[in-house]
């Protein structure tokens, strides 16, 4: 593909450099921590809506840049739905209903974004939000939603105190983030 942009004179795809953040995103939601110590359920759904719960605090964190953040924040936004094609044509699900799942995704990112905004700073507004989002309005016995309430609080904190280029260049876990 670079070949091919080599010679018709393509640039290169402004996205290509919000992959290590969004690698990192990916990589926060993934920890087991989550599911096994937190009870968000270890299935598709719940994976999902780890996703999108780190990466609306990232955009969040866009926003908080103003317009230098925008367009950054749409193109970390394409690369998220990119992924989530992909992810659900390896399940084998077909051309012709992959843009409908992909408009649902879309719509839920939407929402957890708005919802986790004005949510994150309210005490236990985020709980009910996550309890909402994370565990579809029915945790069970398992589910601490208060414990990934301050895990989500402290990666927020964590991701305002981080330099928007180094967070951008090195992800969530940049330095003056992990831990």
């Amino acid at each position: 593909m670079n070949f091919l942009k080599t010679i018709f004179g393509i640039g290169p795809d402004p996205r290509e450099v919000l992959i290590p953040l969004y690698n990192s995103i990916v990589g926060e939601a993934r920890d087991p921590a989550w599911y096994a110590e937190m009870g968000v359920p270890d299935t598709l759904d719940g994976r999902f809506d780890m996703v999108a719960a780190v990466l609306s605090l990232v955009l969040v964190r866009f926003e908080s840049e103003g317009a230098a953040g925008r367009e950054p924040g749409a193109r970390l936004t394409e690369v998220f739905i990119d992924d989530m094609d992909g992810q659900l044509r390896q399940l084998g699900i077909g051309d012709v209903v992959v843009g409908k799942h992909i408009g649902n995704m879309i719509a839920a990112i939407g929402g957890r974004l708005t919802a986790y905004r004005e949510a994150i700073g309210r005490g236990a507004a985020l709980e009910e939000a996550l309890i909402r989002n994370l565990w579809r309005g029915e945790p069970g016995p398992d589910a601490r939603p208060a414990l990934v309430a301050e895990r989500m609080r402290a990666i927020k904190a964590r991701l305002d105190m981080t330099g928007w280029e180094d967070l951008r260049a090195n992800g969530i876990a940049a330095k003056g983030i992990a831990g």
